[in-house]
């Protein structure tokens, strides 16, 4: 049997009643007498776990961790915090929320702004890459108003819902993709301390003295020139700017279709 990763969450390990109740606070706040207001609330537990996720990953988060860095005991944690899934499930909506794009004239450009931001929100977290949140989101308020949000920006340029829907996840879908790529060569160089320009300049004149350009004609100029403009056998952003463009380029030919 196939152990699945401890980075990895899927929505709906928790309660689904307890979950809701959190996302949308509508569970009951702890009963208060007449001494001092509690040092806990749902946002400061939510916080401190985003802190600990940004800079540790997924993996690292525990109830015990969060309890540590807001210097309480962890069984107080539960008081208004069922578990850690229902904890994860609101820490990716209360993130959500800092998805705010500006508004453009078009819907392409509209589209654009919207990715750009995703790609930016998972750069601030990549611990988001690990929630699996396509197929089951968290059914919260920042992530329905941003589903709202981008289904608007492409209102009335002549898609039925269906292909409303399909777009603004196949946008989800690929900017998620792009992060991925990203983050992975960010994180290459802090690990090993050299930058891709570096590793670039190391390895091709090494490869330069093995590669037979008559027999790879294609890859030798091809690569060549992506070697020479990127410094690098990649380029995240590029990639990002070329990637998009063919996407929209794709919705633009299905709405010029009449699709």
């Amino acid at each position: 049997m196939t152990k699945k990763p401890e980075d990895k969450h899927y929505g709906g390990r928790g309660d689904p009643a307890r979950s809701m109740a959190l996302l949308w606070r509508e569970a009951e706040p702890p009963a208060r007498g007449r001494g001092p207001r509690p040092a806990l609330d749902v946002d400061r537990i939510v916080a401190a776990a985003i802190e600990i996720a940004d800079a540790e990953g997924l993996a690292a988060l525990s109830m015990r961790k969060v309890a540590e860095r807001l210097g309480v005991g962890t069984m107080s944690l539960y008081t208004y915090v069922p578990a850690k899934a229902e904890l994860i499930d609101v820490m990716y909506d209360t993130v959500c929320g800092e998805v705010a794009p500006e508004w453009a004239p078009g819907w392409r450009e509209r589209l654009e702004l919207i990715a750009r931001a995703y790609l930016e929100n998972y750069r601030r977290h990549p611990w988001l890459l690990a929630v699996m949140a396509n197929s089951r989101p968290p059914l919260g308020p920042n992530g329905i108003a941003n589903y709202d949000n981008d289904l608007r920006a492409i209102e009335g340029i002549g898609l039925s819902d269906l292909e409303m829907d399909s777009v603004v996840t196949m946008l989800y879908v690929y900017v998620q993709g792009a992060a991925h790529t990203a983050i992975e060569a960010a994180g290459s160089e802090r690990s090993t301390g050299v930058s891709d320009q570096e590793w670039w300049e190391a390895y091709a004149p090494l490869l330069e003295k093995v590669f037979d350009p008559e027999k790879y004609p294609t890859a030798a100029r091809v690569g060549a020139k992506a070697g020479e403009t990127y410094q690098s056998a990649y380029d995240p952003e590029h990639g990002f700017r070329f990637g998009l463009a063919r996407l929209l380029d794709g919705v633009e030919a299905m709405i010029g279709a009449g699709r």
